[in-house]
């Protein structure tokens, strides 16, 4: 069990590569302000609004889930929730969509849920699953 992670996060490398994007999106933006026309800088413009949120996004959310022998820390922009094991339901959910299976992890706790994908785990939540288990079973002495 100690060689698992305890935390999760958006991998490293995709914020690096979200942020050289968005800086290249705003490059291109401001070249076609001023060399291009309207539309074109529009639609750069919108594109580097939407990836720059999600390099923002990422960059202040790490790490997304970190959990310990007390229970789990959901990361959210505004506010970094404390979801004792106890009352704490984790589950996985399956679904597919145009021909593609899509996993995510969900933790339920009274009106809160947290729904964490593999881009905001930065692993299968099939894995985080199973840390998780084996985690809370150690700290509840189950």
């Amino acid at each position: 069990m100690d060689n698992h992670p305890t935390s999760w996060a958006p991998r490293r490398n995709l914020v690096v590569v979200a942020w050289g994007l968005t800086t290249l999106l705003l490059v291109g933006t401001v070249l076609d302000t001023f060399f291009g026309d309207g539309k074109g800088a529009l639609l750069t413009g919108l594109a580097t609004l939407a990836v720059g949120a999600f390099a923002v996004h990422w960059t202040l959310v790490r790490p997304r889930l970190s959990a310990d022998e007390h229970g789990l820390q959901a990361r959210t922009l505004t506010a970094t929730h404390r979801l004792p094991w106890a009352g704490t339901a984790v589950r996985l959910r399956s679904t597919r969509r145009l021909g593609r299976e899509g996993v995510t992890l969900e933790l339920e706790r009274d009106d809160q849920l947290f729904i964490f994908g593999q881009t905001d785990l930065g692993e299968d939540p099939r894995d985080v699953l199973d840390v998780l288990t084996a985690l809370r079973a150690r700290s509840t002495g189950t």
